[in-house]
């Protein structure tokens, strides 16, 4: 029977709020970590510039999602505190608006008075309109008659045509404007083009590469579009809207047309929060913005520099494939150590279970076993799930060309992976077309579980393949993000999978499982055992240590059994990339809990869960985080690793991650993140490098 007592030692509650950090502030502590990276000197300052771009795609998600949500909180009159840092909706948004503001004027300083003077130094210079010569004033007047005034449509306001619907995340211009000899202002829009690149090279005076803006040229030009009228203002600004999907899946007859009508609805959502430049913006068109798109002054966020920073992205990709001293060293992916002289990857998975750490080990090997059972004639099914696959994945090429080879193929396709709905249906219906059966999920539940069974006949026998992983069939995310993935014969695995998928795609009650432990509730429960089991062999050892990685912690029943378990004496080191609403070192409380973030060149991804048991090394993989949505509101797997040599290449990995000491950050009890700090003496640590160039060494040296 798991103990699930409120009240621990010394009649400390463990309800108290100030045992935990909220949610959406941590995850902007993290958002802060990303931050960080663009100042690092020690990062080429094309990847600081990335950074910041990054930084910027986070923040707009979290906007379109995060705050998008405790806003129709507040509208729809709900004033609950949340159950762990016991914030109302009305105090996260103020705590979130205060916060966010002062990290946004970080970015934009690190932007403006660091990196644009290191660009300059460097060769590289954005121009204001002014600082444009003749001659290049030519070279933009002409650039902007052939190619971009094509493409703008002026949008005026007046009574018969009222604020027009301006798309999520568009970049506009607000144009004051009033003809001669008349006192009436007028208002009309224009929208910067998406399709457009950000930057234009101009021809240079000097040695340096020069950009301008496409803003500031349409600014500058916008005349043009009003003949007849004076411009009076020209203000740029930016809006971002609500963007979370309301499915209803119940008593819808078809999901995939459902999530096509939300998806048509995300870009007019309802606004949470413009952006604009200081010194550039009217008060009369301000006011009238915050008024028209019923907005408070917290919800303005005012730059010096231009707006949008994700247009760094392609200048990182333009610039960087000419200067490539200015970026990392390309860190190639190995041939994994499982597989270094082995061919047939069926062959290879019959000698040994086989385990993949990516990106430092290659993504190959798993779209070649996807790819070999499509041709082998001795394949007679595939099975997989899939959440997130890239643009032009080869593994929907593979599992289509599985169908029209004759096989039995079945695809369990999450169509509610956020912002990837649009590309999932686009290659779900690919794969109906090829005979694939498709499956779209559990009503009400999310399928992120990453599994792939292959059926197999040799001779008379029946051979069952499968690969488990942390991490998506993405073979684009899986250069840039760190994860581990398990093959095996097994056949205990092998049961599990096949009763797994017939579970999700027919009618029966959960399966009693050999290896595997599954959400919804599942996983949680079997979370809460073993850390209570490890609290027992502590008790009889005196050596009891937990170490768990994964993206986010805030499942409060799995934070109040860790509290127990720190003061119970277990040692126990967390390494949470992002969202971790547990506090470390509270006396009597988290005493023997550390709390550590690593945030570098990859993006940390894998889940992995280490319980020591009194010397026997339980380690597990799981799809999951211990994210409340994980627990409840997910369909994920948890699996053991069993092969003692994979244990001890998880156990180094541990080590090693826990030894960084360049990139890492540890959280205090105040839930505030610094870095980790080097003894005297102590050589530099930085786990992600030297996972690369120990694939790397295994791989010259066999």
């Amino acid at each position: 029977m798991i103990e699930n007592s409120n009240l621990i030692s010394d009649n400390i509650d463990l309800n108290n709020p100030n045992f935990y950090n909220n949610r959406e502030l941590s995850w902007l502590s993290f958002n802060e970590r990303v931050l960080e990276e663009a100042i690092d000197e020690r990062n080429p300052l094309l990847e600081r510039l990335k950074f910041l771009a990054i930084f910027s795609s986070n923040s707009d998600e979290f906007f379109m999602v995060r705050v998008a949500g405790l806003k129709d909180q507040v509208k729809a009159g709900f004033n609950r505190p949340e159950n762990k840092a016991g914030l109302t909706p009305r105090e996260q948004l103020e705590k979130i608006s205060n916060l966010n503001h002062r990290i946004v004027t970080l970015q934009d300083r690190v932007f403006t008075e660091t990196l644009l003077p290191m660009l300059y130094h460097e060769g590289f210079q954005f121009l204001a309109i002014e600082q444009l010569s003749s001659e290049q004033m030519e070279f933009l007047k002409e650039r902007f008659e052939t190619y971009i005034l094509p493409v703008l449509t002026p949008m005026a306001i007046d009574a018969y045509r009222p604020f027009p619907m301006l798309l999520n995340k568009s970049l506009n211009l607000a144009v004051l404007l009033k003809k001669p000899n008349s006192k009436k202002e007028m208002l009309a829009i224009v929208q910067v083009p998406g399709v457009l690149t950000r930057f234009i090279a101009v021809p240079s005076q000097n040695e340096k590469s020069q950009f301008i803006l496409l803003e500031d040229v349409i600014s500058h030009f916008l005349y043009k579009l009003f003949k007849g009228y004076s411009v009076l203002s020209v203000s740029p600004f930016r809006i971002t809207r609500n963007a979370d999907l309301t499915i209803h899946e119940e008593g819808s007859s078809d999901l995939l047309r459902e999530i096509e009508k939300e998806l048509k609805k995300r870009k007019s959502g309802s606004a949470v929060r413009l952006e604009m430049q200081k010194g550039k913006m009217s008060e009369k068109v301000l006011a009238f913005l915050l008024d028209v798109l019923e907005l408070k002054q917290r919800d303005v966020y005012a730059f010096n520099g231009p707006l949008d920073l994700t247009f760094l992205f392609k200048f990182y990709s333009v610039i960087g494939a000419e200067h490539d001293y200015l970026i990392n060293e390309t860190l190639v992916p190995q041939p994994p150590e499982d597989l270094v002289n082995d061919e047939d990857i069926f062959e290879a998975i019959l000698k040994k279970d086989i385990f993949l750490h990516h990106p430092y080990e290659s993504f190959q090997p798993i779209i070649d076993f996807i790819s070999a059972a499509a041709d082998d004639p001795h394949v007679l099914a595939i099975k997989q799930t899939l959440y997130r696959v890239s643009g032009d994945s080869p593994i929907i090429h593979a599992l289509a060309r599985a169908a029209e080879n004759g096989k039995q193929v079945t695809v369990l396709v999450e169509l509610k992976a956020r912002f990837d709905e649009e590309n999932n249906i686009q290659w779900a219906k690919k794969l109906e077309k090829a005979g694939v059966h498709v499956i779209y999920g559990i009503t009400a539940l999310k399928t992120h579980s990453k599994i792939t069974l292959v059926v197999r006949h040799d001779e008379n026998n029946i051979q069952r393949f499968v690969h488990l992983g942390t991490g998506n069939y993405n073979d684009t995310t899986a250069k840039l993000y760190t994860d581990m993935g398990l093959l095996t014969c097994d056949e205990n695995f092998g049961i599990d999978a096949t009763n797994f998928f017939n579970y999700l795609s027919g009618y029966s009650e959960k399966p009693k499982w050999n290896y595997l432990s599954t959400a919804p509730f599942e996983i949680r429960e079997t979370f809460l055992q073993l850390i209570d089991e490890e609290i027992s062999y502590h008790r009889e050892t005196g050596n009891g240590k937990i170490i768990a990685k994964m993206n986010s912690l805030t499942d409060k029943p799995i934070i109040m059994k860790l509290y127990e378990a720190s003061q119970a004496g277990v040692s126990i080191e967390l390494i949470i990339r992002g969202i971790c609403c547990l506090r470390p070192g509270i006396e009597g409380v988290s005493d023997n809990i550390i709390v550590r973030s690593i945030v570098d060149r990859f993006l940390e991804h894998s889940r992995l869960f280490y319980f020591r048991h009194g010397g026997k090394d339980s380690i597990y993989l799981s799809s999951a985080d211990w994210m409340t949505r994980n627990m409840e509101k997910r369909i994920e797997i948890l699996f053991p690793i069993i092969d003692e040599r994979i244990k001890t290449r998880i156990k180094n990995i541990l080590e090693i991650t826990l030894r960084d000491n360049v990139k890492a950050r540890q959280q205090d009890k105040d839930g505030n993140y610094s870095y980790v700090k080097k003894r005297d003496h102590e050589i530099d640590v930085q786990s992600q490098l030297i996972f690369y160039h120990m694939a790397a060494k295994y791989f010259e040296d066999n």
